[in-house]
């Protein structure tokens, strides 16, 4: 199965009509899923309770037709109860094994930072290789593993702080804000006059496309040129980061590689066979405010992480 980049606009815009028979509002979002579902990368959710996180990743992969998995993560979860373990069996005299929640396609991680960082750990290989080794065996998970995770703002009581190398994990960091007046009010007059939990198939909401037709989008996304120069650009926009006296932690070489493959496939969502400077400058923010760290005085003067990627974005010299 191959497709053009027509056909992965028309896939696309059937997701994006199908996720909005279940959520108002939240464009920017669900093409932001779409950019690292077509990228292959990972998500962070994060905004206060009530705003859909879960439900847009539940209306997410539904659309999908993927195998789905999901994890509530709390303070007295387990690795084994994210990972699985190998249980003997009497009748056989073998061990065998129970496989946990993360042997899926598309796993949410629902409030990723209500576990300590322990448990968050038993993510590090699966979402940077995707497998999991248990008891010295490894165990290869599907091509398309995705992660999705939410998680409510640090100030929250009860929340863990995730790991750096956890972090770097992710492509992107998405802030869910609370929606326009308008929107709410839409929201209301749909849902006020429903009672019990909400599913996206009970709004409507189908699978558009399987594993076979992403394997194919994806492939077509591969092809979407990113000249030298851009690569450059890219680099020394990465490079700043680690030379500003603003930032004790500066981004590592994959966050390059991720927000490179990130801009290919926004090209590719605006029907271009090919990368230019405003799809990079578009996804720095939500590629690098979980990566840098703001040096001790710059925190006490107040300064914004989105506000210094914004301005090294300006800084740094775009090709023509």
């Amino acid at each position: 199965m191959t497709m053009t980049l027509d056909d992965v606009r028309n896939l696309t815009g059937a997701i994006r009509s199908e996720i909005a028979k279940a959520i108002v509002g939240q464009e920017a979002m669900v093409d932001m899923l779409l950019v690292a579902l077509l990228s292959e990368g990972h998500v962070l959710l994060e905004g206060p309770p009530g705003t859909a996180k879960t439900f847009l990743a539940q209306s997410f992969v539904t659309t999908l037709g993927l195998d789905f998995g999901r994890i509530q993560f709390t303070p007295d979860l387990l690795p084994g109860d994210i990972l699985g373990s190998n249980l003997f069996n009497f009748q056989t005299s073998q061990f065998t094994l129970t496989r946990g929640p993360i042997f899926c396609d598309l796993l949410l991680a629902d409030e990723i930072n209500r576990t300590p960082p322990k448990t968050q750990a038993a993510l590090l290989e699966a979402m940077q290789e995707r497998r999991v080794t248990l008891d010295g065996e490894t165990h290869r998970l599907p091509d398309r593993f995705m992660v999705v995770a939410t998680q409510n703002p640090i100030e929250n009581q009860g929340v863990y702080p995730l790991p750096e190398a956890q972090l770097d994990r992710f492509l992107f960091k998405l802030l869910v804000p609370y929606p326009a007046e308008e929107e709410e009010a839409r929201i209301v007059a749909t849902y006020g006059k429903r009672s019990g939990p909400q599913r996206p198939a009970d709004l409507g909401v189908t699978a558009v496309t399987n594993a076979a037709g992403l394997a194919a989008a994806t492939a077509a996304v591969g092809e979407v040129t990113v000249a030298e120069d851009i690569t450059r650009y890219v680099v020394r926009l990465i490079r700043a980061t680690r030379e500003h006296a603003e930032l004790t932690v500066g981004a590592s070489p994959r966050a390059a590689v991720l927000l490179a493959g990130a801009a290919r496939a926004r090209a590719a969502l605006e029907g271009r066979a090919y990368v230019i400077p405003d799809d990079v400058k578009a996804l720095a923010v939500p590629v690098l405010r979980h990566r840098l760290t703001l040096s001790p005085a710059a925190e006490i003067e107040g300064r914004d992480i989105e506000a210094l990627v914004a301005e090294l974005v300006e800084a740094t010299e775009a090709p023509r």
